[in-house]
């Protein structure tokens, strides 16, 4: 049956199939939500050399970090854990505003102009 040879004698006949279909679509749309993992994303935890890995550091760096309290860590049996997800946050956490760096810059230019001035005797 196609929309060309549809006549409206068969409109009821259509939308029976219509509903049908419809109710079959909701059907695997529904067994696929069940059988669907989870989208968030499973806690991973790095040890110090995966860390290293994930942040391209250095495992003395990564020592250094914990030491000055920089970086998240979790220790257990003298052992140090990584959180991936609290490794990412770090890591925005250094993000740049562009805006407010080009801002920076120019303060410390000004700053540095100022400073080369008190030197020379302005």
């Amino acid at each position: 049956m196609n929309l060309e040879t549809l006549s409206f004698e068969m409109l009821p006949q259509a939308v029976a199939i219509l509903l049908n279909e419809v109710s079959e679509l909701k059907g695997l749309l529904k067994k696929e939500k069940e059988t669907k993992p989870s989208q968030e994303p499973e806690e991973q935890f790095f040890n110090v050399q995966q860390t290293a890995n994930f942040l391209g550091l250095t495992t003395a760096t990564i020592y250094s970090k914990v030491s000055r309290n920089e970086l998240p860590v979790m220790k257990r049996n003298g052992r140090l854990y990584f959180s991936k997800l609290e490794l990412l946050a770090y890591l925005k956490e250094g993000k740049v505003n562009q805006e407010n760096s080009s801002i920076t810059d120019e303060l410390e230019e000004l700053f540095n102009l100022n400073k080369k001035g008190l030197r020379n005797g302005k």
